[in-house]
């Protein structure tokens, strides 16, 4: 089989050029033709059960979209999800995700990640769904993610939760009420509150 005539590679094209093993696999491909079709370097390991077409340029956010695939029950999170939604002028060297309490943190070699371990309520709340490259790609919302940057403060960065608090308003459009249902949840109120009551 040649270029585009290849039903493997057309089966990847429809899907961002980016497929797990398991998804391939429901596709109807066997995993010779798979191992076939790396062997003749038309597709290529990215990550532990992650393919894609060899030496193509994914779009928008590939590593979110690399890490998510590999992390099924993961959010993209804190400085990931700010960077997401062009609330911080700080540059995320790897991927932040929030997985539940208990949870298996699944071994990822590319891209870098972060885990984040969230209780399962706060790790339910405020996720919003991105299509990226035809994948479904989980998100925290901008309101959600400034009150978990306040809960994870010391981790990030005070500044950095402050300042991500001030373009969610100022600039987003975020309304402080929604901001502060999530605060309640991650038990930041009391801390939100105040700095929200002098941007007023």
């Amino acid at each position: 089989m040649r270029g585009k005539a290849d039903p493997i590679i057309k089966y990847f094209k429809t899907h961002g050029g980016v497929a797990r093993f398991s998804s391939i696999r429901k596709a109807g491909f066997h995993p010779d033709r798979i191992k076939k079709a790396e062997n003749e370097e038309k597709i290529e390991k990215i990550g532990r059960g992650l393919y894609q077409i060899t030496g193509d340029n994914i779009g928008s956010h590939p590593d979110y979209l690399i890490a998510s695939l590999q992390a099924p029950k993961g959010v993209i999170c804190l400085l990931s999800a700010l960077y997401f939604y062009a609330a911080t002028d700080e540059i995320p060297r790897l991927v932040d995700i929030a997985i539940p309490t208990g949870a298996r943190a699944n071994k990822i070699t590319y891209p870098p990640v972060k885990f984040y371990r969230f209780s399962p309520k706060t790790w339910s709340a405020g996720v919003e769904q991105h299509d990226i490259e035809g994948h479904t790609v989980k998100i925290y919302s901008l309101a959600k993610t400034v009150a978990d940057c306040f809960k994870f403060r010391n981790r990030i960065g005070i500044n950095v939760a402050r300042d991500a608090l001030k373009i969610a308003v100022g600039e987003k459009h975020i309304k402080p009420a929604d901001i502060m249902k999530y605060a309640k949840i991650c038990r930041v109120d009391r801390i939100i509150k105040p700095i929200i009551e002098t941007m007023l």
